[in-house]
């Protein structure tokens, strides 16, 4: 299995929910309303559950529905119960956008819950500040962007990337870098910060090597040949990878094929966790490495409870939990807290 890295900076939930602070009156006052006028408060789900990202999207649509029914075992929300409005984006961006509208101005759900890459939420981002709603987005991002109708309830580079980078200058001693992802928002932005902060820690550009691909792909063997070379320069070298959905299957398949192996050059990921790992033989990738805000191996009380109540719901005692259920976890909990906060008095003029 992978080693995990798990910063002391990648999960500030204090932080995060002052910052959120100000948007909270906004997040409830869309939730009571529609709750005032409807026998059920409507979720919204916007998840892709076909295509290339439905084998990391479709648990998390599994998630807000776990959630969904805790809360109406808990009497649901101001009363009422909830209802998941579910859809499918299909790994299609523009279709996003044209699903989230649905959800807004047709079901009229009162908050939604979605998106996985960048260019999905971008996608959404216009229709939501057009309609006035609200979106919690679960995954790690990068930066760059903050906007009121969205909660970024993920990791920044900072919190995710940059620790995970200098674990591997100074644990791994790593001299040479291949900066590997797929070929859309998150994984240039991110990268583009870790060029400029590689280059600030001294390494030069020829000990960097930059790699795109399109979602869903395939074909590995001519890549990984190229970092296989790249690393065979005398210098220690690691992969960071922002790879992103099922792509991530023949990726690592093709480094055993190669005959790559951690100690060699190890990877690290920021898109592969325990959902994603269960169609890959992990005997070829012990000691790659994660890094995320949240391990399922995290030992305490809370994971726990948690994950036996996962496995209840879904009657799979082998389900696994990853980063981005945590993170939609956290988004649920904040927007329920939000909607059954008591409304500020209207002071009259």
């Amino acid at each position: 299995m992978f080693r995990s890295i798990q910063a002391t900076v990648m999960r500030p939930k204090a932080l995060k929910l002052l910052s959120a602070a100000a948007g909270l009156a906004f997040a409830a006052t869309g939730a009571i309303q529609s709750a005032n006028a409807e026998d059920t408060i409507k979720v919204g789900v916007l998840h892709s559950l076909s295509g290339t990202m439905a084998i990391s999207e479709t648990t998390l649509k599994d998630t807000v529905l776990f959630m969904i029914d805790e809360q109406n075992k808990k009497g649901g929300v101001l009363g009422k119960k909830l209802e998941a409005v579910v859809v499918d984006p299909a790994s299609n961006w523009p279709l996003f956008a044209e699903k989230a509208r649905e959800l807004i101005s047709k079901d009229k759900v009162s908050v939604v819950f979605g998106c996985w890459t960048s260019v999905s939420r971008k996608s959404v981002l216009p229709v939501f500040k057009e309609l006035n709603s609200i979106l919690f987005y679960p995954v790690q991002y990068e930066g760059e962007e903050s906007e009121r109708n969205v909660f970024y309830t993920g990791a920044a580079p900072n919190q995710q990337a940059i620790p995970a980078v200098d674990y591997l200058m100074n644990d791994y001693k790593v001299k040479r870098w291949v900066l590997a992802g797929t070929d859309y928002v998150y994984p240039r932005t991110t990268n583009k910060i870790l060029e400029a902060y590689l280059k600030s820690k001294g390494v030069p550009a020829e000990d960097i090597m930059i790699n795109y691909t399109p979602f869903g792909h395939s074909d590995w063997q001519n890549i990984v040949a190229e970092i296989k070379k790249f690393g065979s320069a005398g210098k220690k070298t690691a992969v960071v990878s922002t790879i992103n959905g099922d792509a991530n299957v023949p990726f690592y398949k093709e480094l055993g094929n190669q005959g790559i192996k951690a100690t060699d050059i190890p990877v690290v990921a920021f898109s592969v966790g325990e959902e994603e790992l269960a169609g890959i033989d992990t005997k070829p990738l012990i000691g790659h490495l994660a890094a995320w805000n949240y391990f399922e191996s995290v030992k305490n009380s809370a994971n726990t409870a948690f994950i036996k109540e996962w496995q209840t719901y879904t009657k799979n005692p082998k389900r696994t939990t990853n980063d981005p259920m945590e993170a939609h976890v956290i988004g649920f909990n904040m927007w329920v807290k939000a909607v059954e906060r008591p409304a500020p008095p209207i002071h009259q003029p």
